[in-house]
């Protein structure tokens, strides 16, 4: 059974090695935009649109799995920082208060016709901040460009207190919620190829 992963994102795949999952990366050229102003039905929208867009460059038969991640913060969706000011703004705001990360997830299931998109939300609790650490966090996070709001593997980790939800959600998909929909689905952990370097 094949699965396509419609992410180029690396923390993403990182996930999907983790658990010994064989997948192909095929990624989606749509622009990614959304008029909801809800949240969970924003990266909902969002994961479906990158599904869909790559459902229509495969030929083959193929479970495809998108994701989006955002960042919600007093009302605000926080997706990548454009520059490092923006950066710095940001963190401003997280400094001291909970931020809630929202992932959207969508399969598309050609081998059974079916469509379905789901979300999952995980509550971030930052400790206070001081300006110097922002400025060095901001000026040393290599990574502070593809996450949305900070990078929760690199050093944004010394400023999280504690997560409330599942860890993964934050880093870009669930697997254990993912595997939840897969058997609702129909499919069993067996239906699933392992990777290569697994099986020795």
């Amino acid at each position: 059974m094949k699965i396509i992963l419609a992410s180029s994102s690396k923390q993403r795949q990182d996930i999907f090695k983790m658990i010994g999952l064989k997948y192909e990366v095929v990624t989606s050229s749509k622009d990614e935009y959304s008029t909801e102003k809800e949240p969970d039905k924003y990266v909902c929208e969002l994961s479906f649109n990158k599904a869909k867009d790559v459902s229509f460059k495969i030929k083959d038969k193929a479970i495809i799995i998108a994701a989006d991640t955002i960042i919600y913060f007093n009302g605000k969706i926080y997706e990548k920082p454009k520059n490092k000011k923006e950066a710095i703004n940001n963190l401003k705001n997280f400094s001291g208060n909970k931020n809630e990360a929202y992932t959207g997830i969508t399969i598309i299931d050609l081998y059974k016709n079916k469509t379905i998109t789901f979300s999952s939300k995980t509550d971030v609790y930052f400790k206070n901040i001081t300006d110097d650490e922002i400025n060095w966090y901001v000026n040393n996070e290599k990574n502070i460009f593809n996450c949305s709001g900070y990078a929760p593997l690199g050093k944004a980790s010394l400023f999280i207190d504690k997560i409330d939800g599942d860890y993964n959600t934050l880093l870009g998909i669930s697997p254990s919620l993912l595997f939840e929909k897969l058997k609702g689905l129909g499919y069993s952990i067996s239906d699933f190829n392992l990777l290569e370097e697994i099986n020795k």
